[in-house]
C-alpha cells in the first residue's frame, strides 16, 4: 500500500527543481527528479539522494516516459538565453514535445499537472505591468523565439489536454526568479553580476541600464508553486507568480556592487535583439489564491552571494 503522496518533477535538477524537490521532501513526499543534465547538475541533488523517498532518472522529456505518480511539476526546459539558444531546436522540441509526453502521462495516470510557464509568453509587453489576460507581443522568428514560442505552445497544449481529456492543469507564469542554486554561468542578469563582483570583473549593464526587472527570491517562488497546485480543480491558471517590485538594471549592478564589496565598474554595452524594456507582473490573481512575495530584494541577494562565495568561480570563468 503506497500511502505517500508520489510526484515528479521533470528538469529536477535545475535551479527550481532542486528547491521544489527539497520543499516536496520536507513535506513528506514520495519525489522522482527526472533530468537530462543539460542545465541541471547532479551536484545540485546528490545531498537528497541519501532520502529513501527520493530518486533520479536520467530521462529526456522529449521521449515518453513510464512511472505511476500522483502529480507532475513539469519544470524541464533550458530557461537562460545563453542556455535555450545554444540548441533552439531542442529548446522548442523540449517545451512542445515535453509538454504532450508529460500531459500523456498525467492523462494515463489521472495525475495533476503542474506546467512552470514564463513571463517570456508576454514578449515585449506593450501593458504593463502585465496580467494573465494580455495575450503578448512576440516574434515568432526571433533568436528568443525558441523559448517564447515553445512555452507557448505548452500552455496550448496543457488547455486543450484540459478541455478535451479533463486533465488536472495548473499553468504558472514566472517572472524572473534568483536565489542560491543559480547557474553561475546562465547569463541572467542576477548570476552576472554576482560573479562578475566576486571576480572584481566590471559589471556589463546592456543598454543604458534603465529598463527594469522584478526579481522574485526562489523560497517565494516555491510557496507560490506549492499554493497553485493545492487550489480547487477548477483553478487551471494561468497564473503570474513573481515579485512586482521593479528594480532597474542599474540598481541591481549598484546593490550587488555594494553587498559584495566589489571594486567593480560598470560598463555599458548595446542591448540585445528581442530584449524587453520592462517585466512586472500583476499578480492579482496570485493574491487571491493567498501568494504573494515576502521575501526583500536585499535579503534574498545576501543569500545568494553567500552561495556564490562557495563556488569556485575562477575555474568555472576560465
Amino acid at each position: 500500500m503506497h500511502l505517500l503522496k508520489r510526484v515528479l518533477v521533470t528538469g529536477g535538477a535545475g535551479f527550481l527543481g532542486t528547491h521544489l524537490c527539497e520543499r516536496l521532501l520536507a513535506d513528506g513526499c514520495d519525489v522522482i527528479c527526472v533530468d537530462n543534465f543539460f542545465t541541471g547538475t547532479k551536484s545540485n541533488v546528490t545531498h537528497l539522494l541519501s532520502n529513501p523517498n527520493f530518486e533520479i532518472i536520467r530521462h529526456d522529456v522529449t521521449f515518453p516516459l513510464y512511472l505511476e505518480i500522483d502529480e507532475i511539476y513539469n519544470l524541464a526546459c533550458p530557461a537562460s538565453p545563453i542556455h535555450y539558444q545554444h540548441d533552439p531546436v531542442q529548446t522548442t522540441k523540449t517545451s512542445v514535445h515535453g509538454a504532450i509526453n508529460m500531459l500523456g502521462l498525467a492523462k494515463r495516470t489521472r495525475a495533476k499537472i503542474f506546467q512552470a510557464s514564463t513571463s517570456e509568453v508576454y514578449g515585449d509587453p506593450e501593458v504593463h505591468p502585465q496580467p494573465e489576460s494580455y495575450v503578448g507581443s512576440v516574434n515568432p522568428i526571433g533568436p528568443r523565439s525558441c523559448y517564447d514560442e515553445g512555452k507557448r505552445c505548452a500552455e496550448t497544449l496543457f488547455f486543450d489536454y484540459y478541455r478535451q481529456h479533463k486533465v488536472n492543469i495548473k499553468v504558472a507564469r514566472i517572472f524572473n526568479t534568483y536565489g542560491p542554486m543559480m547557474h553561475p554561468n546562465d547569463g541572467r542578469v542576477v548570476s552576472n553580476f554576482i560573479t562578475q563582483a566576486l571576480l572584481g570583473n566590471p559589471i556589463t549593464i546592456y543598454g543604458d541600464g534603465s529598463q527594469t526587472r522584478s526579481f522574485c527570491y526562489v523560497d517565494d517562488m516555491i510557496e507560490g508553486f506549492l499554493t497553485l497546485m493545492d487550489t480547487p480543480d477548477e483553478v487551471t491558471g494561468p497564473v503570474n507568480l513573481g515579485n512586482p517590485t521593479e528594480f532597474s538594471i542599474l540598481e541591481l549592478a549598484e546593490k550587488v556592487i555594494e553587498l559584495t564589496g566589489s571594486k567593480s565598474e560598470l560598463i555599458f554595452k548595446p542591448l540585445p535583439g528581442d530584449d524587453p524594456k520592462q517585466r512586472k507582473p500583476d499578480i492579482t490573481r496570485a493574491k487571491e489564491l493567498g501568494w504573494e512575495p515576502t521575501i526583500q530584494l536585499e535579503k534574498g541577494l545576501v543569500s545568494t552571494i553567500e552561495y556564490f562565495k562557495t563556488l569556485d568561480l575562477e575555474s568555472i570563468f576560465k
